[in-house]
């Protein structure tokens, strides 16, 4: 399959779906297709920034998937502990510079020491911008922006009124960056999952039956040709 004379999407945001199905279609456990997750993320992130895309945000633990059980839940912290060590090197050997966006807060002060390290050691990379959603939820960014926005106007005296979407948008964590040109979602489920609700308002979507774990650079050319096929009106885009 060739990308030859195609638009390579700026920002391109993946919710990984279907580490648990994989498993169990394996007879598994859960956390070896999240294991078998972190594997093909790997991979795409040197494939996303070969291919020419600029930024690449997945979604890698949700504010709900706390609700998980507690082994599930830990064997998912020991995996963050793992590949941040893991990323690091492939970042730094494909020039990527990666960013954290969620509340850290939670995470345990080694976990919060590595994504800050991470960030960090990546920052000067000039090549594609990697973006991991952790102890993210859409609900709760636009509820920390609109406190944060608001506490300054309270301090300020300014008129609140005054605040466009532009102002707003200063306010999330994706602060800076494009918003997605295309949205893919693996293993077939057609809903957003609380996932950068403001961000994604107007882009293409791209719905695959294929488990993250068996995602690769064939499917992500897929997308890229459906991105192509579809005409897109609004703002001149």
């Amino acid at each position: 399959m060739s990308l030859e004379n195609m638009v390579i999407p700026e920002h391109v945001a993946v919710i990984l779906d279907g580490n648990g199905r994989w498993a169990k279609k394996r007879g598994l456990p859960r956390a070896m297709g999240h294991k078998a997750g972190c594997e093909t993320l790997e991979k795409m992130v040197r494939v996303a920034s070969d291919v020419g895309i600029r930024y690449f945000t997945v979604y890698g633990f949700s504010t709900e998937n706390w609700k998980r059980s507690e082994e599930e839940v830990g064997a998912l912290m020991q995996l963050f502990r793992y590949y941040m060590v893991r990323l690091l090197k492939i970042a730094s050997a494909n020039n990527v510079r990666v960013k954290m966006i969620g509340e850290k807060s939670r995470f345990a002060p080694d976990i919060i020491k590595g994504i800050d390290n991470l960030v960090e050691k990546t920052r000067d990379n000039t090549g594609m911008t990697f973006i991991i959603a952790i102890n993210y939820g859409g609900r709760d960014e636009i509820l920390r922006a609109a406190k944060k926005l608001a506490g300054v106007y309270q301090e300020s005296g300014a008129d609140i009124r005054s605040v466009d979407e532009a102002e707003f948008a200063s306010y999330l964590d994706t602060a800076g960056i494009p918003d997605p040109d295309l949205m893919i979602r693996t293993s077939g489920e057609m809903r957003l999952s609380n996932y950068l609700l403001w961000q994604l308002a107007y882009s293409e979507f791209y719905i695959t039956d294929c488990l993250w774990p068996d995602f690769n650079q064939e499917e992500l050319e897929k997308a890229i040709l459906a991105y192509n096929s579809r005409e897109r009106r609004f703002g001149g885009r």
